[in-house]
């Protein structure tokens, strides 16, 4: 199943004229600015493992590769043993150029999910019924173009449906622990503003109301919160409360999480600077110099390839889609 992701999602972009990069994992900085990172020894110095291509897959687009893509490794130091989180997984990206907007790369990371997902059913059956027999799961509900919202939309979406939903599960439990618990989030989700980030469970919980109403399991919710995205990423320039961001879905999952990047050095150096704390791009200033020969408006995602075949395949855990997962206490076999 792994395979056929990769095959499909390789397969479709080379068609769409995209590149295929390999990016630096040893690399001198944090890519995304974070805490999360694995520091290794390195001549006397330190590296770290990279977290992810972005910063180099958006230098290859200035060197007029206008559509890149990748498929390699990722680490993430996340001491976290969650049903989605491993510390290393195989990550799928891509970015692109634009002409007029950045939905223009929305619409090719939607035809991209959906000649996946074809292609899974076409060509893996009979893989799909072997998982089935084990892990019994519905079909994935999709079509393109598949639904989109606006963050503040799909917040209306839960606060107008998700009380009546956990309101109904509080009726069913016999746990008085887990009913209050259960009244607590019908209260928090009654009230979930706009500019609040969303958690894993409401996450669920939009998916399954999404599913109740439209009938799909996967969707793109743009126009995310500026202040939940890392600094590279393109301010809305209708309303600087939120940006040009967005996640891709599958059964109440993100997938997917990707942007329009800010292509102006010096904007890009001042929403820097404007974080608390300010965020220090003297390590990556070869990045920040990239884009001060003219630069191409673009914008990318980043795809777990073990997430992808758990949700497509209704799975628990992403341990059950790796063949050697890693996670805070596995390093074997």
């Amino acid at each position: 199943m792994q395979s056929g992701v990769c095959q499909f999602f390789r397969g479709f972009l080379r068609s769409q004229g995209f590149t295929e990069i390999h990016t630096p994992k040893l690399v001198a900085t944090s890519s995304e600015g974070g805490a999360d990172v694995f520091k290794v020894e390195y001549f006397g110095g330190a590296a770290y493992m990279a977290q992810s291509p972005q910063l180099y897959k958006q230098m290859a687009l200035m060197a007029d590769l206008d559509r890149v893509f990748e498929i390699g490794p990722v680490f993430r130091a996340e001491n976290s043993f969650t049903h989605r989180h491993m510390t290393e997984f195989t990550g799928l990206d891509m970015e692109m150029t634009f002409r007029e907007h950045y939905h223009e790369v929305l619409d090719v990371l939607d035809r991209t999910f959906n000649a996946v997902f074809d292609g899974l059913n076409q060509s893996y059956a009979e893989e799909l019924e072997a998982v089935r027999a084990q892990f019994p799961f519905e079909n994935l509900r999709y079509r393109y173009p598949c639904l989109r919202f606006t963050y503040p939309e799909a917040m209306a979406l839960l606060r107008a449906e998700g009380p009546a939903h956990l309101r109904a599960l509080q009726e069913t439990t016999t746990d008085e622990a887990e009913r209050l618990r259960l009244k607590k989030r019908e209260q928090d989700v009654a009230t979930h503003g706009d500019l609040d980030d969303i958690g894993t469970e409401d996450e669920k919980l939009l998916g399954e109301i999404v599913g109740k109403i439209h009938g799909q399991d996967f969707y793109i919710i743009d126009k995310f919160p500026a202040h939940v995205r890392p600094f590279y990423t393109m301010p809305d320039p209708n309303n600087a409360d939120f940006a040009n961001a967005y996640d891709i879905f599958i059964r109440g999952e993100e997938v997917t999480s990707g942007a329009q990047r800010i292509h102006d050095s010096a904007m890009l150096l001042e929403r820097a600077a404007a974080r608390n704390p300010p965020v220090d791009l003297s390590p990556i200033a070869a990045y920040v110099d990239s884009f001060k020969y003219g630069a191409f408006p673009h914008a990318g995602g980043g795809v777990g390839l073990e997430r992808v075949v758990m949700l497509f395949c209704g799975l628990p855990n992403i341990r059950k889609t790796s063949l050697f997962p890693r996670d805070p206490k596995r390093l074997t076999p």
